[in-house]
Order: structure tokens, then C-alpha cells, then sequence
């Protein structure tokens, strides 16, 4: 009904709440405009121009060129502003060093530089038209120019101040935003064209087009080297946090991975027992009732634990089965296949030396069992270590040595120089930080380290249990000897 009362023209006019919002909004532009263009020209604050990272001796060494560069400056255009201006000594000389004080200032603050240097032009082109036109205020009278000589001398910008400016404004593209730039290139064409174009002076040769090209194109370069500083500096930002998130991410996967494999060790056993509860009741003649309730009890709170212990293991397995542990390892192994233990280090071993290389192995002390997830990890460790033997040292030769204690087991991985020319690899080191992870798990330790010739070293030690506390002594990986 709203909208047919406004179709309808004996309705009367709309009501002021009928008034479409694009009008206030563009009653608001303007003012948001002029408030964005102060800003930029007031507001705007940039940081000191940086001393140079290297070489240290020369860190300063833009600020000295730039300063030996506003003095030569300040001179020239003292002496041309006097010459061509016939303007008196002491204005010449305030109106110079001005102009070159403010490239000084520039380093420091660039807005207010550019300022300066606008006004000093502003001033010196005024105090010239004021000489063409025989007004004597501290101004001495142009004279006539001479009918052999066609040269006028260039106003209102110099060509001191074209450099000058040019300088400034170079200073202050590299450290403002590309607005504000804008901002300033805008301003600075407008006031020359209102000194030369409306107000003017015959007796000069006009400028105000060559300092505006030579304006714009110094903003252009300063503007394109400030984005390309930024983009750079975005582009280490970028790559440090994506470097930190791999890290963090394959951190959090190598620890789904554990828990998987934990998983499985524990959900083997709950089946054990389950399978034991519910068989004990016919190896005993006329079992009471009471054992018969215990035994149920037993298997059914081991087939509800088995129940949760898959559905987290469901979750947290990948989805490619080429793939089970989803962090690219590519084994081929099916996600429900045993879990791997040491008596498959043999076969382990024959795998590396059909890859290439030469692997000896050292096995020492009392083999006693150790727990199923000591076992997987202390396998997965020398799995890593070899893989990345192939990887970082190809032809060398690696030493496995694995030494029972009783308080756990220590494994140590050596290599040998490599042989060959070593490939570039994508790795990040993520597989150190995977063995590091599984030894804090078992509250174990784990060393790596460089050895003497060129070769390197993995040692880790795995206590049987958590609760035995730190080990020290012997059980602790030594660092490898001279003939490592």
C-alpha cells in the first residue's frame, strides 16, 4: 500500500522518511573527501628515512649525500634566485637556504618539508612578479631585458627549486601512503597553476609545465618503490607465518599419527581381554554366578571401550588409504594393518640398502620386551633417520645401532658423509620434530647433532616405562665418538 500511495499522485508529496538514503550519502562524500585530503596534508606522519642495514660503515651514508646535495642546493639557488630575480642579498640568501633546508627536513619529515618548499617557491615567484612590475618592497627593480639577448629567466619555479622539490617529494612518495602522494602532486600543480596561469608574469619563461612532469614522474618512482618495499616486506611476513604454520601443522599431524598408532596397541589389547572375558567362564567347572557377572561386566565395559577407542580412530585416520597417517608418507599400508616392531627392523634395513645405501647393524644387551608403543616409536625413529640418510647423504654409510637396558632401549642412527651430490629436498626438518615429539611422549630423549666428518647423528633413548623418571648415566644417548 506504501508503494501504491507513492505511485499515486494525489497521495501528495512523500514523506521526509520516503527520501532515498543515496542523498544524504552523497551529501557526506565532499565532506568526507575535504576531511581525507586534510588528513593526508596535515596529519599524515612518517617514520625517519632508515639508515642502511649494510654495510654498518656506510649506514649513514644516504643522510650525509642527501645533506651535501640540500647544501649545494641551498647555494645554486641563492645565487640564481639573486642573479635572475635581481631580488636584494638577504632575501636571496633566506629564500635558498630555505629551500634547501627543506631536503633536509625531508628525511625527517617529509609533509611538513614539502610545505616549506611550496612556500619558498610561492614567495621567491611572487617577490619576482612584484620586480616585473616596478614595486619596490625590499625588491629592486627588474631592469629591462636587453634586445640582444632572447634568455628570460624561468619562473615560477627555478631550476633549484624543480630539483629541490623534486628531491622532497622523492623523499615523501618512498614514506607516505599513495594517497597522500596524490594528495600533494594534486596541491602542488594546482598553486602553480594559479601562480603562472592566472596571475603570470610576461617578462619570465614559464616553467610550471616542466616542474609539474618532473613532480609527477618522481612520485611516480617513489610511489612504485614504496609498494615494492611493502609487497617485500608482506612477502617475509607471508613466508615466516607459512613456515610457523607448517611447523604447527605437522607438529598436530604427527601427533594424530601417535595416537592412531596408540590406538590401534590399545584397541588389540581391550579385544584381548574382551575375548578372555567372555571364553574364562568355560574353562572353570560350574562357575558361580557372581564370577559370571564379573566376567560379563569385564567384556562389556572392554567392547564399550573398544566402541569409543574406533570411533576416535575413525576420526582421526586419513581418508586415503595410500595414504593412512595423512601427512604424505606414502607407505602403501592399509590403515588397519599391525602397527610396525622391531623384529621388522630386518626387513626395514634390506629396504634402505636396496634404495642405495650401505647399512650395518649393531645390535647389543639383554632384549627384554618392551611395551608396544616403546617398540613403534623406537622402529619410527630409525625408519625417519634412514629416510632422511637417503634424502641429505646419499652413498654414505649408516651405522643402526640398537642397545637393551634395563631401564629401556637407545637407538642411534650415524651416518657417513655423503658420497654423491646432494639433491634439493622440499623437507623443513619436519621429521626431526616428529622423533622429538614421540621421545617426549615416553618421556624419553632424543639428540641429533653433526658429527666430525661431515656425517650425522640421531640418538634417542626410550624408557619401558614413563614413571621411571629421567634416565641418566648409561641409559642416555652419548654423543657419537671419533670414529663416527
Amino acid at each position: 500500500m506504501d508503494e501504491a500511495r507513492q505511485a499515486d499522485p494525489r497521495s501528495g508529496p512523500p514523506s521526509p522518511s520516503a527520501s532515498p538514503p543515496s542523498a544524504s550519502t552523497a551529501l557526506r562524500r565532499p565532506h568526507d573527501y575535504f576531511r581525507a585530503l586534510r588528513a593526508d596534508l596535515w596529519t599524515v606522519a612518517a617514520d625517519p628515512l632508515p639508515p642502511l642495514s649494510r654495510p654498518r660503515r656506510l649506514r649513514w651514508l644516504p643522510h650525509v649525500l642527501v645533506c651535501a646535495v640540500a647544501l649545494t642546493l641551498a647555494l645554486a639557488g641563492t645565487d640564481e634566485i639573486k642573479n635572475s630575480y635581481h631580488l636584494a642579498s638577504g632575501l636571496s640568501t633566506v629564500l635558498g637556504f630555505l629551500q634547501g633546508g627543506a631536503v633536509v627536513l625531508a628525511l625527517r619529515r617529509p609533509v611538513p618539508a614539502w610545505w616549506l618548499s611550496l612556500a619558498v617557491t610561492a614567495v621567491s615567484a611572487e617577490a619576482a612578479r612584484i620586480a616585473q612590475d616596478g614595486v619596490a618592497y625590499g625588491v629592486s627593480v627588474l631592469p629591462s631585458p636587453s634586445p640582444v639577448s632572447s634568455i628570460r629567466p624561468s619562473w615560477p619555479w627555478t631550476s633549484q627549486g624543480i630539483m629541490a622539490c623534486a628531491f622532497v617529494l622523492f623523499l615523501l612518495a618512498l614514506r607516505v601512503p599513495v594517497r597522500a602522494s596524490i594528495g600533494v602532486l594534486t596541491l602542488t600543480t594546482l598553486v602553480t597553476y594559479f601562480i603562472q596561469g592566472v596571475q603570470g608574469a610576461t617578462a619570465y619563461s614559464p616553467t610550471g609545465l616542466l616542474a609539474v612532469l618532473v613532480f609527477a614522474t618522481v612520485v611516480l618512482v617513489g610511489a612504485a618503490l614504496r609498494g615494492r618495499r611493502e609487497a617485500r616486506t608482506q612477502l617475509v611476513e607471508q613466508a615466516s607465518l607459512t613456515a610457523e604454520e607448517r611447523a604447527r601443522r605437522t607438529v598436530l599431524e604427527e601427533r594424530s599419527r601417535i595416537a592412531r598408532e596408540l590406538h590401534d596397541v590399545v584397541a588389540h589389547h581391550m579385544s584381548v581381554i574382551s575375548i578372555q572375558a567372555q571364553v574364562a567362564p568355560h574353562l572353570v567347572e560350574n562357575p558361580s554366578e557372581e564370577l559370571r557377572e564379573n566376567l560379563a561386566g569385564i567384556r562389556q565395559n572392554a567392547l564399550e571401550a573398544l566402541t569409543e577407542l574406533r570411533r576416535v580412530l575413525g576420526v582421526l585416520r586419513s581418508e586415503d588409504p595410500q595414504d593412512p597417517y595423512g601427512i604424505g608418507s606414502g607407505t602403501g599400508d592399509a590403515p588397519d594393518s599391525p602397527q610396525p616392531t622391531l623384529a621388522r627392523l630386518d626387513a626395514l634395513v634390506e629396504n634402505t640398502r636396496a634404495a642405495g645405501l650401505t647399512v650395518l647393524t649393531e645390535i647389543s644387551g639383554d632384549a627384554r620386551p618392551l611395551p608396544p608403543g616403546v617398540e613403534l616409536s623406537a622402529y619410527r625413529i630409525i625408519q625417519e633417520a634412514l629416510s632422511n640418510a637417503l634424502r641429505h647423504a646419499p652413498g654414505s654409510t649408516v651405522r643402526v645401532e640398537l642397545t637393551h637396558f634395563p631401564r629401556g632401549v637407545q637407538v642411534r642412527v650415524i651416518n657417513s658423509r655423503p658420497q654423491q651430490p646432494v639433491p634439493p629436498s622440499p623437507g623443513a626438518g619436519h621429521g626431526l620434530l616428529g622423533m622429538r615429539e614421540r621421545a617426549a611422549m615416553l618421556g624419553g630423549t632424543l639428540v641429533t647433532s653433526e658429527t666430525s666428518c661431515g656425517g650425522y647423528t640421531v640418538a634417542a633413548f626410550l624408557p619401558r616405562s614413563r614413571d621411571q623418571g629421567p634416565a641418566t648415566g648409561d641409559d642416555l644417548p652419548h654423543p657419537p665418538g671419533p670414529r663416527d
